[in-house]
């Protein structure tokens, strides 16, 4: 066993490998603070003879971390939940570029969280962990990697903040890098400039280094012999062949702006190859490289979209590096919906639609980070259909892709969303990708911020966002703005900004190169900022601010303060009172403990109603005003009259009429509804009331009160 501890953003550190999980090729146990995470590494033997490189990543929350015990019915942990996933994917995309090329043997890490002290959030440790189990293991990965969290807390920059510092910080950002370069950025951000930004990565960057050296110094001694393997590449002698044979096509292909006319174009290309190589080879031989003909095909493709970005300056639809393409923005496409809005950049086309719902529609979240159960109240979920991308393939349920995209556009937009106390709906935007050709996150974040407008929501700013991309060849670079679905497959880089015109909200950089250098970066966020403000200019011409009024479709809500203590008549015995108030009204009514009733409906009369039946419930009788009510009993005294919800008075006999009345009954009835005086409140709190005083004061109005209930 090994352990050593230090001092790391001003918290313990902690590293230990050989005491846990014995038996895996590689694991490590992170502790900062009280969070701590087990990290494993696992390989398999023999290659894989999938068409890619099997590398998944799982981090697994234990709600015994947090004293917990899981709810719902089976009472343990069952599929990931979206911050697992989100995790999961902040580890698997920097690591998985740093493996060598031709590796093919499915390779598994595994990360646990076995204790949450909720302060220190445990995704940044997982990554260590992961790349100490990998530089470990037998796995031929030799890149020592670590992530950190940078925030900013009144112009102070801090590492690994705590969940509470977060509350106060302006960004939160995930970096993760290796000693000389970034390999992954996301997170958000208050509207902070681009250059803000690019200062936070470098100091960020001065934690990852410490904790690179931290991690060697564990590792010293450690590392296993890489296992045997052979790379997975095709034959030089067919990659040859094959570029003599149909190089030049390839070329001509990729040069082709529409992407379907291009994809149709390679198929073709393909499938006149396979059939020229299927005659010329033996069954033997084609049988050895029919499965390489896919890869080397890729392989020309990349090579004549990168020579033609290097060497010409034009890209594979005809543009020069700055230009975003083709934009056209529409809103209230969808009749009956809250708002929504069609926004469409070259072929790249994101369906928005908002939905303003009540407290009752928030999320509840369990999470170990938290004691309580939380609520969120702002959703977005991102949709990515097959036919997007014209193809045909089953539809089991939401990726992880679609769970990390939506996060990302749910970032983008959260910070310039209405304070709750000022605009109490829940939120829900679905962004329906309905064509694919690059960088349809950020279309959402367009679609959304025009969809939420549309629908009224009082946006502080509107929100738009951009990809950018890189190719690199040696010292030749060139970052491309706005990138197309085949300089993302085949490029280095996917970086998207999104934000308003004062800063950035949303950021997450990808890359497939050994890291890439600060003026690149500072490079690319300067070129997004100007297209991003381009994108503005041409979502400002549709709609340029929130609309006045909501969507008649889209319910209201008011509010009311009471005093908490009356709030057991308004809820009444086992909900009957309110249930009562909602199916006569048709309003929907959530109530608070602090006594802030929330009165939602789609017209203004229900709400009013609803508003003046509770108003009626929670008011004190006040003497000398008139009341009407039902008359509940009647006895040879009196009768007794209900002028407030379960507040009831006695009507004297002497109190009926002006003259001497024999019987109660020859006035009043049980079930009449009739108007009364409130006298006096003796001490013990009981009520007099006077029909005589009420007739006196309003004439005629009492008798016609009383003829209408009884029809």
């Amino acid at each position: 066993m090994k352990r050593i501890e230090r001092e790391f953003a001003g918290r313990t550190l902690i590293l230990e490998t050989g005491r846990m999980a014995r038996l895996a090729p590689g694991s490590c146990l992170v502790q900062f603070g009280e969070t701590t995470v087990l990290c494993t590494a696992a390989v398999q033997n023999r290659p894989t003879h999938l068409p890619f490189f099997p590398l998944t990543v799982e981090y697994r929350e234990k709600t015994y971390a947090a004293g917990k015990i899981p709810g719902g019915f089976f009472k343990r942990e069952g599929r990931p939940g979206e911050k697992e996933i989100l995790s999961a994917r902040q580890i698997d995309r920097p690591i998985r570029p740093l493996f060598p090329e031709g590796f093919m043997n499915e390779t598994q890490v595994v990360c646990n969280i076995l204790s949450a002290d909720q302060e220190n959030d445990a995704d940044t440790l997982a990554l260590l962990g992961a790349s100490v189990a990998l530089n470990m293991s037998k796995v031929p990965f030799d890149t020592m990697v670590a992530s950190v969290r940078i925030g900013r807390i009144r112009g102070t920059w801090v590492l690994n903040p705590t969940f509470q510092q977060l509350e106060y910080s302006d960004l939160d950002i995930v970096v993760t890098g290796s000693n000389d370069a970034l390999l992954m950025v996301e997170g958000g951000a208050v509207e902070v400039s681009e250059e803000e930004i690019a200062e936070g990565l470098e100091i960020a960057h001065e934690g990852i280094r410490q904790l690179i050296e931290i991690q060697a110094e564990l590792l010293e001694g450690l590392r296993q012999p890489t296992m045997e393997w052979e790379p997975q590449t095709s034959s030089s002698e067919l990659t040859d062949r094959i570029e003599g044979m149909v190089g030049t096509r390839v070329r001509e292909a990729m040069s082709i702006a529409d992407k379907t006319a291009r994809k149709e174009a390679l198929s073709n290309v393909r499938e006149e190859l396979e059939g020229a190589l299927e005659e010329e080879l033996s069954d033997e031989e084609w049988s050895d490289a029919s499965g390489e003909v896919g890869d080397i095909m890729r392989g020309l493709e990349k090579a004549a979209m990168r020579k033609q970005i290097l060497d010409d300056g034009i890209r594979s639809d005809g543009r020069d590096m700055d230009t975003v393409r083709e934009i056209t923005c529409e809103i209230g496409i969808l009749p009956r919906t809250h708002g929504s809005a069609l926004f469409t950049r070259g072929q790249t086309q994101a369906l928005a639609v908002a939905t303003l719902g009540t407290s009752r529609d928030e999320q509840r979240i369990d999470s170990i980070d938290v004691q309580e159960e939380i609520s969120k109240s702002f959703m977005l979920h991102y949709n990515f259909p097959p036919f997007c991308v014209g193809e045909a393939r089953p539809m089991r349920g939401t990726s992880r892709r679609e769970i990390g995209h939506g996060a990302l556009a749910e970032r983008a937009i959260q910070p310039l969303l209405p304070d709750y106390d000022d605009f109490p709906y829940t939120i829900r935007v679905v962004s329906d990708v309905l064509e694919s050709n690059g960088s349809s996150s950020m279309a959402s974040v367009c679609g959304t911020s025009l969809a939420l407008m549309a629908a009224g929501v009082p946006l502080k700013a509107a929100v738009a966002g951009v990809a950018m991309g890189l190719i690199k060849e040696g010292d030749r670079t060139a970052v491309l703005t706005d990138i197309l679905g085949v300089e993302d497959a085949l490029g280095d880089m996917d970086f998207k900004i999104a934000g308003t015109r004062k800063g950035v909200t949303s950021i997450q950089m990808d890359i497939k190169v050994d890291g890439i250098t600060r003026e690149v970066l500072i490079d690319a966020l300067g070129r997004a900022r100007t297209a991003r403000l381009h994108i503005l200019d041409v979502m400002d011409s549709t709609l340029d601010a929130p609309k006045d009024e909501l969507s008649p479709h889209a319910p209201r809500i008011t509010s009311m303060q009471v005093n908490p203590e009356k709030l057991g008549e308004i809820i009444g015995p086992k909900g009957k009172t309110i249930r009562a108030i909602q199916d006569e009204t048709g309003a929907k009514i959530d109530i608070e403990d602090s006594g802030v009733v929330k009165i939602a409906a789609v017209s203004g009369e229900a709400a009013d109603r609803a508003r003046e039946m509770i108003e009626a419930i929670v008011q004190d009788p006040e003497v000398g005003r008139v009341y009407e009510g039902p008359v509940k009993n009647t006895t040879t005294f009196g009768a007794f009259i209900e002028i407030l919800p379960g507040v009831e008075g006695l009507c004297h006999i002497s109190e009926l009429a002006d003259g001497r009345v024999e019987k109660t009954e020859d006035v009043l009835n049980r079930g009449d509804i009739t108007r009364v005086k409130l006298l006096a409140i003796d001490e013990k709190g009981r009520l007099r009331l006077s029909r005589r005083a009420a007739i006196e004061e309003e004439g005629e109005q009492v008798a016609e009160v009383e003829a209408a209930s009884r029809g």
